[in-house]
């Protein structure tokens, strides 16, 4: 058994995960299934309602648009659903996750008494599209309004104001109906994060940081390292652009992988001898290619929630080379953990990124600081002892009903 069964008997016997799964699986997904097997790991039983986005066809006519929007508002089907969960497994504790599209947020009324705490994976309370980010730059337009007209003007939903107008509708109606309130704890996984919800109209007093974490630990390894890796998404909003720019200042120094819509720039780039394109690659390749690299470079421009490639970087000693920007500029300390650059400034990125390659022992020092950080504060023990201790608080309070409650 590992150190994870050193964490003390908790009250909290059963859980039930709420989740909509994306079309296209990513960090949320993940996390979900890392804190399940977290949680079962250390004896407590974990029951799931997962719903998922890929079943939501596309529709070809107005009714089937109504439908599908009136769903994303809310969901009676998604309700329905959680309520006889509830009622056949009677969990202590309810815990949200996603609930766009297909859920919908139906699913808070559907809890009852129970406690229930939701993850903010993402910026979707405040802004329609989730991300804080439109035409190429971080926005905060809608933080604060009762109504994220913005959203709808701009389309920055899909590039649709009927999506964004859903989308938005969904926010103003469950905000207006108290639906927040039904929520006992919400959780961010930043301090950054957590002031923007806080600016955006959520309760300060009921949101807790809990960052991600990552198991198992992978090691940091022998190889030797050289160069620079990028690893994700291939998308504006990742810094692709300003990234690509660096590399053909300071070309040879940068690997790349991953795949998304801007996947012909970095083949373009990789033909020129900017870069080297490695494609998409495994999990255990991603922790090798970490291995053997000075940094990881995450050149994001837009806020970031909490990248679990960034874990990964840390996890194998390897220090980062992040933009000053969000709640990157929390995660990682420049001259400590790694080095920050300006946001969408091509010049400063490939300035840090020459620093970082010619200056080996500084990195490897880094490098052993990121290690140190993960070990501390990003292991799985840390995660599951917050997660634990946030349960029993929301379950011993007043007017919340737990199964222990009935046993």
């Amino acid at each position: 058994m590992s150190d994870l069964a050193v964490i003390p008997t908790a009250p909290i016997g059963r859980v039930l995960q709420v989740h909509t799964r994306y079309r296209q699986a990513g960090g949320e997904d993940q996390v979900v299934e890392a804190e399940r097997a977290l949680l079962e790991g250390a004896g407590v039983s974990v029951d799931q309602v997962l719903f998922d986005n890929a079943e939501l066809t596309e529709s070809r006519s107005l009714a089937g648009d109504l439908r599908i929007a009136g769903g994303a508002i809310w969901s009676r089907a998604a309700e329905r659903r959680v309520r006889a969960a509830i009622r056949e497994r009677r969990p202590d504790v309810v815990h949200v996750h996603n609930t766009f599209a297909a859920a919908s947020p139906s699913v808070f009324r559907a809890v009852g008494d129970r406690p229930v705490v939701q993850t903010l994976h993402n910026y979707r309370w405040v802004c329609p599209v989730a991300t804080a980010f439109r035409d190429g730059h971080a926005c905060t337009d809608c933080v604060g309004l009762p109504v994220a007209l913005p959203a709808v003007v701009h389309a920055c939903v899909r590039g649709s104001r009927v999506q964004s107008a859903v989308a938005t509708t969904s926010i103003a109606v469950h905000r207006a109906a108290g639906t927040l309130r039904s929520i006992d704890q919400f959780v961010a996984l930043t301090s950054f994060q957590r002031q923007v919800m806080v600016d955006g109209g959520l309760p300060a007093d009921r949101i807790r940081v809990i960052p991600n974490f990552h198991e198992p630990d992978p090691g940091v390894g022998e190889s030797p390292r050289a160069g620079v890796l990028y690893l994700g998404r291939l998308a504006v909003e990742k810094g692709l652009g300003p990234l690509l720019r660096a590399a053909a200042i300071e070309p040879g120094l940068v690997r790349i992988a991953g795949s998304g819509p801007l996947v012909g720039d970095v083949e373009r780039a990789a033909t020129a001898g900017v870069v080297d394109y490695l494609g998409s690659i495994s999990t255990a390749a991603v922790l090798d290619q970490l291995r053997r690299s000075i940094a990881l470079v995450i050149p994001s421009i837009w806020f970031e929630g909490f990248p679990l490639v960034l874990l990964q970087a840390y996890a194998t000693g390897t220090p980062v080379v992040a933009s000053r920007i969000g709640s990157l500029a929390e995660l990682v300390e420049d001259g400590v953990t790694g080095l920050l650059a300006r946001p969408d400034d091509a010049g400063d990125l490939a300035a840090r990124l020459r620093w970082a390659v010619d200056h080996p022992a500084e990195m490897a020092a880094f490098g052993a600081a990121a290690r140190e950080r993960y070990v501390q504060r990003y292991r799985g023990a840390s995660h599951l002892e917050a997660l634990l201790e946030l349960y029993r608080s929301v379950a011993g309070r007043p007017g919340r009903t737990s199964a222990n409650a009935h046993a």
